[in-house]
C-alpha cells in the first residue's frame, strides 16, 4: 500500500505545482502560448471533456460522473486486493493522474492542458497527468500479457 500512496501522493502533488505555475504564469489566459519550437508548443487550454474534448456536451456534470467512476473503481480494486496490490505502482500512476485532472475540473472549470505535440501531426494538447495515466495503463497492461504468457509457459513446461 505504501507503493500506491507515495507513487499517488508524488505524482498528484507534482502535477497540480506544474499546473499552477504553468496557470499562473500565463495569467490563466486560454489559448495564451508561453512557448513554442518545431516540435512541441506550451499553451494553456482548458479541456471540458475528457481525451480529445469527448463528452464535453455534459458540461459541469462530467466531473460527477468522473467521481463516480473513481469511486466504482476504488471498490472494484478493493475487492480484487491482490491484483490491486500487484500492480500498485502502475494504479498510483492512473488514479494520480485522473484525480489530479478531476480537482481541475472543480478548481479552474476544465483540465488545466499544455504540452502541444506539432510535429508532422497535430495532437491534442495534454498534461503530466495524461502522460502518467498513460504509461500506468501500459504498465499495467505489459504486467498483465507478461504474466499470462508465463503462466502459459510454466504450464506447458509441467
Amino acid at each position: 500500500m505504501r507503493v500506491f500512496l507515495g507513487t499517488f501522493l508524488g505524482i498528484f502533488i507534482l502535477d497540480q505545482v506544474v499546473k499552477y505555475l504553468f496557470f499562473y504564469y500565463v495569467s490563466g489566459i486560454d489559448g495564451m502560448v508561453l512557448w513554442e519550437s518545431r516540435i512541441i508548443s506550451l499553451v494553456l487550454v482548458f479541456n471540458k471533456g475528457i481525451a480529445f474534448s469527448f463528452l464535453s456536451f455534459l458540461g459541469i456534470y462530467l466531473k460527477y460522473l468522473q467521481v463516480l467512476a473513481i469511486f466504482i473503481t476504488a471498490f472494484l480494486l478493493w475487492r480484487q486486493r491482490d491484483f490491486f496490490l500487484q500492480n500498485a505502482f502502475a494504479f498510483g500512476l492512473i488514479f494520480a493522474g485522473g484525480c489530479s485532472n478531476l480537482l481541475d475540473r472543480f478548481v479552474y472549470g476544465g483540465v488545466v492542458d499544455y504540452i502541444y505535440w506539432h510535429y508532422y501531426f497535430e495532437f491534442a494538447v495534454f498534461n503530466l497527468a495524461d502522460v502518467m495515466i498513460d504509461f500506468g495503463v501500459v504498465l499495467l497492461f505489459y504486467k498483465i500479457i507478461t504474466h499470462k504468457s508465463h503462466n502459459a509457459n510454466s504450464s506447458a513446461i509441467k
